[in-house]
């Protein structure tokens, strides 16, 4: 994947060191990342980048992940196209029944296991948006040739 030319993965987490790991190991395999210290700083970048994936922490000062997913799958335009996963300490099978619910697509709990975070990333790419159009069918081409019946 050529970073320069892809939209960038978002990544939101309050702990620096958190995002910057996810960020360099991100990097380090051609993905473009922007990152999110908080909520708020999340929904701008959203708003302004439109991530075509967001890894998003649950529990954060301010708004939580919780509320931020809520409002990016309420967004008018890119609300429906963007892939949510959240990425939390949160482990028990309420708080997973909860982000999707909320409207995230996967759940991954922390602490991180770096070697299936990557395989989790590709695994989520930007719905396809289907053509304005069907694509009209091909031209009828009549034989040139047909069999003769007789003997």
């Amino acid at each position: 994947m050529d970073s320069s030319s892809a939209p960038a993965i978002l990544v939101v987490d309050d702990n620096d060191d958190n995002a910057e790991i996810v960020r360099a190991l991100l990097e380090s395999r051609g993905f473009s990342v922007i990152v999110a210290h908080d909520g708020d700083e999340a929904l701008s970048l959203f708003e302004s980048a439109r991530p075509p994936l967001v890894l998003l922490d649950v529990l954060m000062p301010g708004r939580s992940g919780w509320e931020v997913c809520r409002l990016m799958r309420q967004h008018p335009a890119h609300g429906r196209n963007v892939r949510i996963v959240m990425l939390t300490a949160l482990a028990d099978w309420n708080d997973k029944q909860s982000a999707i619910q909320t409207g995230a697509d996967d759940y991954i709990t922390k602490p991180l296991d770096l070697a299936d975070l990557e395989p989790r990333v590709r695994r989520h790419p930007p719905p396809v948006i289907p053509p304005a159009r069907p694509l009209p069918p091909p031209p009828f081409t009549p034989p040139t040739h047909f069999p003769s019946s007789a003997p």
